[in-house]
């Protein structure tokens, strides 16, 4: 697997610490995060693509092709800012390059799967059918999980796209009814399987301790420990 998309079935659900806990179980491996666009920074200000390498270590290099300041879709915020939107053949082509120099690239988009790059309607989806690449899909543990999931899923097949897995992005130390339920239900509303489920405040820990548990969150198809389902 030398190239894997990860996506989201929204915002804010944990996407960033799954990719840094995926890049952080790659141990050995030469890692690289790709971050098409990054909403809502100023020029300066640390993004995702820092916070993972901050969390995972100094083996991963970090790439990130475009900023916009406003927190918006990244077609939208390019738009107001008036500036050149990201087309996901510049996605495909900074991944591929990377792979000349890398064991493993990680291209963590913006928000959900179908969040538009371009006014021509290009999503993240897009640019993984140009690298061909499997997608990973970070969900969020609670109530109303499993529709969006599947969903996300229905759109990655409609698409041809293989997706991967699902990572629960952000799991509560004392889950309830729902959360609970659904680490047996998102593989079933995915059609794939569950390949992680990272702990709420992981981002929190220090990095050296975020490293040494990073794999005990993840499936071995990501590097892990954790058994998968």
């Amino acid at each position: 697997m030398g190239i894997l998309v990860v996506t989201g079935t929204g915002t804010e659900i944990g996407k960033t610490i799954v990719t840094a806990a995926v890049a952080a179980a790659a141990t050995g491996r030469r890692v690289a995060v790709l971050k098409p666009a990054q909403t809502g920074l100023a020029p300066g200000e640390p993004g995702d693509a820092a916070e993972v390498a901050r969390l995972a270590g100094s083996h991963v290099t970090t790439v990130e092709l475009a900023r916009f300041p406003e927190p918006l879709a990244p077609a939208t915020a390019a738009r107001r800012a008036g500036l050149a939107p990201v087309r996901p053949h510049e996605i495909a082509e900074a991944a591929e390059k990377l792979t000349a120099d890398h064991d493993l690239v990680l291209v963590e988009g913006a928000g959900g799967l179908l969040v538009r790059f371009d006014d021509d309607g290009a999503t993240l989806a897009d640019a993984a059918r140009l690298l061909s690449a499997p997608v990973l899909v970070v969900a969020p543990a609670g109530l109303g999980t499993l529709n969006s999931t599947a969903l996300t899923s229905e759109a990655l097949r409609s698409r041809g796209l293989d997706c991967l897995g699902v990572v629960v992005g952000s799991m509560p130390a004392e889950p309830d009814l729902a959360e609970r339920c659904n680490l047996a239900d998102l593989p079933v509303a995915a059609a794939a399987p569950l390949l992680g489920v990272v702990p709420a405040g992981a981002g929190s820990l220090g990095p050296a301790d975020f490293r040494a548990r990073a794999g005990s969150w993840l499936a071995p198809q990501l590097g892990g420990n954790r058994p998968p389902g």
